[in-house]
């Protein structure tokens, strides 16, 4: 194969995505050290005792997340792994795939509908303790929050190790006799065994950086993470200084985390569209069975109530009224809008080094890669290393001394919510444009088509429906984000997700019950867009 021309323009433009990229990233640093040289006794005076308490409860929830998240789903997933072709096993499966496409102010709408002091569940708890059920404010309703996005998603990549287990093993234990106990002993725990660090890695890092959960059922200063503490800090206390210690502090903690998952090789992206193949095993006898039904029907029930309970809720407000007010339209149109143009700008960053990484590994050859290529490969995940949250912190205390803050709300959300994308749109566009490359490569040099034409003529028709995913999936998490809209969002520049926070801050909880489930609708819809289309173009 021809290697790729030294001035070839997919270079080019890995270069400008890595620039923009840098540049986004970088300014929030320069920042956070420009407002420590400010106030350099400020910022060492804030390492007290407040925060290493918001550290110790940041790793605490998150610890504790991880348990009551991963122990659970070896249970379930080896309750679906063992009964593989039951009525109902694939409506399981999938709405085990729904929570990733809520946004996570929806699911803590959910939770309080359900959990909360007038909850669906507060006549049957109060009159279980004996007094008024105070709701499910502050650690434990955070751990409930967690545990509902993160136990189906251990679940499927449980189910996925299970699935790597050889059929001669399964027919092997078959011949033997094996019962529930030794099968799960000798085959299936082995292959469970290798997948849980890297599993609770990945969940211990989505706990350890969650900021919408925390900030809306926290409940108080005992129970505040790093990220909300940083929010605090500048939207309400106004105080830079303690905010720079916190990010510092945070950042320190998440690369910590980021590596650790490295050296376990973890998926620090997950995946919205895993396989999970059937495969009938050994029968269970009925004891097992009995286990396993009950097994499933816990955790049905658990990830389904806080979804019927945002329905339910949703219903009873005055949706009609609500979709006629001007504020939730503006709001409505303002949060499509960033979001589209987010993931735009996130499929466009995640194709430029794409293809830039193609055009340098032709242009090596058998040759080291460089450090372009290395940074065009796996440079890109780096970005999950420094939360949304952090980037809008460093933005913030930057840009607070050369004029309004508020006024470039827009810009801040549409890019730091594409760049968070782009890892995920990377590895919807990824297999498709190699795949392609392999084809079409050779012929591409002979021709000479590159550059526009190539992208048009070549690229494209291969390209349309993982690009089509990208976007959809970008979108989607974009339009439920609300980390850097709480930092910059203001009465003239709001979105869903920010207007919803504004109604549950002033107690109006049938109207942010209401717009919760108008945001949970547009994003599971967008989501099962991208599902469909990522597995048509699978084909």
């Amino acid at each position: 194969m021809h290697p790729a021309h030294p001035a070839d323009s997919r270079i080019a433009a890995g270069i400008i995505a890595l620039a923009a990229i840098t540049i986004l990233i970088g300014g929030a640093f320069l920042g956070l050290i420009l407002e420590g040289a400010r106030d350099t006794s400020g910022a060492i005076a804030a390492f007290d005792s407040y925060l290493f308490r918001v550290a110790r409860f940041t790793l605490w929830q998150a610890l504790l997340s991880t348990a009551l998240s991963i122990i659970p789903a070896i249970f379930v997933a080896r309750a679906l792994s063992r009964h593989p072709a039951f009525p109902g096993r694939g409506l399981i499966l999938r709405l085990f795939a729904v929570p990733l496409a809520l946004p996570a102010i929806v699911v803590a709408l959910g939770v309080l509908a359900l959990y909360g002091r007038a909850g669906y569940f507060s006549g049957l708890f109060s009159s279980l303790s004996g007094g008024d059920w105070p709701g499910i404010y502050g650690l434990s309703g955070i751990l409930v929050a967690h545990v509902f996005f993160n136990l189906p998603l251990a679940t499927r990549l449980f189910l996925e190790a299970l699935n790597t287990v050889p059929a001669d093993q399964w027919r092997l234990a078959s011949q033997l006799g094996m019962g529930a106990r030794s099968s799960f002993r000798l085959i299936e725990w082995p292959a469970l065994r290798a997948s849980l660090p890297g599993i609770a890695g990945l969940v211990f890092m989505l706990c350890i950086t969650s900021f919408t959960i925390v900030l809306t059922l926290g409940g108080g200063p005992r129970a505040t993470t790093l990220e909300v503490a940083i929010y605090q800090s500048l939207r309400f206390d106004f105080d830079p200084a303690r905010a720079v210690a916190l990010t510092l502090l945070q950042i320190a903690l998440t690369m910590a985390v980021v590596f650790a998952l490295m050296r376990l090789g973890a998926n620090t992206t997950g995946d919205a569209n895993l396989s999970v193949t059937q495969r009938r095993y050994i029968s269970a006898g009925h004891g097992e069975t009995a286990f396993n039904a009950i097994t499933l029907i816990a955790a049905l029930a658990f990830v389904a109530g806080p979804m019927l309970a945002t329905v339910l809720a949703g219903l009873d407000a005055d949706l009609f009224r609500l979709a006629g007010e001007s504020t939730v339209r503006r709001a409505t149109i303002t949060s499509l809008v960033l979001a589209t143009l987010s993931a735009c700008l996130s499929a466009m960053l995640a194709l430029s080094l794409i293809m830039a990484r193609r055009a340098l590994a032709l242009q090596r050859g058998t040759g080291e890669k460089s450090f372009l290529e290395r940074m065009t490969d796996t440079g890109a995940g780096f970005v999950l290393v420094v939360p949304p949250i952090v980037i809008g912190a460093g933005w913030f205390v930057l840009l607070r001394h050369t004029g309004d803050v508020f006024a470039v709300a827009p810009i801040m959300v549409v890019t730091v919510n594409a760049v968070m994308a782009m890892p995920f749109a990377i590895r919807a566009i990824r297999p498709a444009y190699d795949a392609a490359s392999e084809r079409h490569e050779r012929l591409c040099a002979q021709l000479g088509i590159s550059g526009w034409n190539r992208l048009k003529l070549v690229d494209w028709p291969v390209l349309r429906r993982p690009l089509s995913t990208a976007f959809a999936f970008a979108m989607a998490l974009s339009l439920g984000d609300l980390g850097v809209i709480a930092l910059f969002g203001s009465d003239s520049v709001q979105t869903l997700p920010y207007l919803l926070l504004a109604r549950m801050g002033s107690y109006r909880t049938a109207d942010a019950a209401g717009l919760a489930l108008m945001l949970g609708l547009l994003c599971l819809v967008l989501m099962l867009v991208a599902d469909r289309l990522g597995k048509d173009a699978s084909r």
